[in-house]
């Protein structure tokens, strides 16, 4: 887009998140070129709207976008191993979540990521695992609340249970990847996908797409209900401890390390007894 103007120093960016009306969170992008005139436009509008501001550069999802396709690769894969929708949805608000990420999916519809994925289909690395589950569920029909049918059923827009006929479509899809699914604990899914978001988040402030953790920690919360008594998920990480991350990402690593490769930031912090809590102010 800024290529398009004469003066690209004008373009300012503004990522609102659905419902407009209710959410709160705007992420600002921020390109190249954009002056600090047009940001000081984006914060003053963000003001004016009663939103909460966070400044992010650009890349293909912003900050909050991007972190969610990457919970979510997380969760269908572990869909293929052994977990159900419904298993991965009430380990999610045993954490503190208000929903599960396919109860999410199902509440906004299935549709727009869908149209994402095949947008990103020609660029997608053939050596990445990739689950056709979430695709076959859209090619059935099944986009969600909306439609009556999603990851779960519904009738007169009240949630009956899930879906029955999702589960033969992963065993399918975990046949066919040669996959022998097993029994999953609440405590490793959860794990997983808190592993999956930490070292993205990692990825995105050390790319500097973000400004600091706490922007990271404020999209997440603010905008894709991460619980707020949490955090964020790179103060958790912190709770956690960055050598423990370190070693559960490591695991995850031996097992797939194109999936799951350490974020140099992570490796770093490790190696010097560092946390994202020195990072929480913008430079």
């Amino acid at each position: 887009m800024a290529g398009c103007l004469s003066d690209p120093s004008r373009l300012v960016g503004l990522h609102f998140f659905s419902p407009a009306h209710i959410m709160k969170l705007l992420e600002i992008v921020k390109g190249v070129q954009t002056s600090d005139y047009a940001l000081a436009t984006g914060y003053a509008l963000a003001k004016h709207l009663r939103k909460i501001p966070v400044e992010v550069g650009v890349c293909d999802g912003f900050v909050g976008n991007r972190m969610l396709q990457r919970v979510r690769e997380a969760a269908e894969l572990l869909l293929l191993d052994g977990a159900e929708p419904v298993q991965i949805d009430r380990a999610m608000r045993g954490f503190g979540y208000s929903m599960g990420l396919y109860e999410t999916q199902d509440m906004s519809g299935l549709d727009i990521a869908w149209a994402n994925r095949r947008r990103q289909e020609a660029t997608r690395d053939p050596e990445r695992r990739y689950s056709k589950v979430q695709d076959q569920v859209c090619e059935a029909g099944w986009l969600g609340r909306k439609a009556g049918l999603g990851w779960y059923e519904y009738e007169d827009d009240k949630l009956i249970g899930p879906n029955p006929s999702v589960s033969p479509l992963i065993e399918a899809e975990a046949a066919r990847h040669g996959i022998s699914r097993r029994e999953l604990s609440d405590k490793a899914i959860l794990q997983t996908l808190m592993l999956a978001l930490i070292n993205e988040a990692a990825n995105i402030l050390d790319e500097g797409i973000a400004r600091s953790a706490s922007d990271i920690d404020l999209v997440l919360v603010h905008g894709y209900g991460f619980p707020r008594f949490r955090g964020g998920p790179l103060h958790y990480a912190d709770q956690l401890g960055i050598q423990k991350v370190r070693e559960e990402l490591a695991i995850l690593n031996a097992g797939d390390s194109l999936l799951w490769n350490i974020s140099p930031l992570i490796l770093k912090l490790a190696d010097t007894n560092g946390s994202f809590g020195e990072r929480r102010r913008s430079s």
